[in-house]
C-alpha cells in the first residue's frame, strides 16, 4: 500500500533564531562562535541517534540544523553523556569543560525545538548521562 511521506513540518524558529538562542544561552561573543558550537554538537548528536527519534528530531529542526544531525553515520559504539562530551572535546580541540558548555548551550535550544514529548523519547534512546546535558534530572530505575 502506498503511504505518502510525512511532510517536513515547519520548525518553530529559523536557524538564525536558533543561533541567537544558542549565542545567548552560551554567552558566546559572536554568532560564528555559536554556529561552530551548534554544528559540532549537532553532528555529535547525529552520530548517537538512530531510527524514528533521529528522523523526528531532524523534522523539528531548521534545515541547516537537521542536515548537521541527519548527515552523520551512526557511531559503532554509543557514548554515555560524559563520553559524548569527551568525544566532542577531542574532535573540536577544546577542553571537556568547554565541550560541556557548548553541549548545554546547544541542547537547551534543541529542547525548545523538540518539545517535551520528543525530548523524552530522544533521551530514552540515548545511554545514561544525556538527561543532565539537556537540563533534565537523570532518572535511574531501581534494581
Amino acid at each position: 500500500m502506498y503511504r505518502p511521506e510525512p511532510s517536513r513540518r515547519t520548525p518553530v524558529m529559523t536557524y538564525e533564531q536558533m543561533l541567537e538562542r544558542i549565542r545567548y544561552e552560551g554567552a558566546y561573543p559572536t554568532r560564528e562562535r555559536a554556529d561552530g558550537a551548534a554544528r559540532a554538537v549537532l553532528a555529535g548528536l547525529g552520530r548517537q541517534l538512530t531510527g524514528q527519534e533521529r528522523a523526528d528530531l531532524s523534522a523539528a529542526l531548521p534545515l541547516e540544523a537537521a542536515l548537521a544531525v541527519s548527515g552523520q553515520a551512526p557511531a559503532a559504539e554509543p557514548l554515555t553523556g560524559w563520553g559524548f562530551v569527551k568525544d566532542l572535546a577531542a574532535r573540536t580541540g577544546t577542553s571537556p569543560a568547554v565541550a560541556r558548555w557548548d553541549t548545554g548551550s546547544v541542547f537547551s535550544a534543541l529542547a525548545v525545538l523538540a518539545g517535551p514529548d520528543l525530548l523524552t523519547r530522544v533521551i530514552a534512546q540515548l545511554p545514561p548521562g544525556y538527561a543532565l546535558l539537556f537540563g533534565r534530572a537523570e532518572l535511574v530505575q531501581a534494581a
